[in-house]
């Protein structure tokens, strides 16, 4: 069975609006096994300019599902976060099942069996491949590089950890970092 956890941050969440969410992500549950019982976190946010963003993560043993979407009508971002899981669940099933062939053991996935898309919806297809060497800097420095480049992301060689570590520019303007363990 799954647990829905909803959540809202600069709104209050109504009956209604839990009722709609409920009902909606409710009927994800027939891609999931019955003893899987997963979880989905469902976050409601409302921004002072009167915009929604509704964000569905529902974390499974060999998947993360995660959407969001920022839309006028937060009943309507709830409608099509649910249409992106699913397209989600569906371009994973088609891996899944491609991968069946070679990888024992993969079945264990708790996804009920889900109509596997045509393959042409899965053209992962890598176009344009660039090799670098990482320079040693710290973040700081990396994020300067970043912002001359024009990039929303920079890689680079930690000056402190000799590690691999990337700045990124979020949504909100600000920066993230992340660290590789070495």
């Amino acid at each position: 069975m799954l647990t829905i956890n909803v959540r809202g941050e600069n709104v209050e969440v109504t009956p209604a609006i839990r009722d709609y969410v409920e009902k909606k992500v409710s009927k994800m549950e027939k891609y999931f096994s019955p003893n899987s019982n997963p979880i989905a976190h469902v976050n409601l946010k409302i921004y002072p300019s009167k915009g929604t963003k509704v964000e569905v993560t529902i974390p499974l043993p060999y998947i993360t599902l995660r959407a969001e979407e920022m839309n006028d009508d937060m009943y309507a971002g709830v409608d099509l976060v649910i249409d992106k899981l699913e397209r989600q669940i569906r371009k994973f099933k088609t891996k899944v099942n491609r991968k069946d062939r070679e990888q024992p053991g993969i079945k264990d996935i708790p996804l009920d069996d889900i109509p596997a898309d045509d393959a042409k919806e899965d053209q992962s297809e890598i176009v344009r491949t660039k090799r670098l060497s990482l320079k040693p800097m710290d973040a700081e420095e990396a994020v300067l590089q970043m912002e001359m480049l024009g990039h929303e992301f920079f890689i680079f060689e930690d000056a402190e950890t000799n590690g691999a570590s990337i700045v990124y520019k979020r949504n909100d303007g600000k920066y993230g970092l992340i660290e590789t363990n070495e």
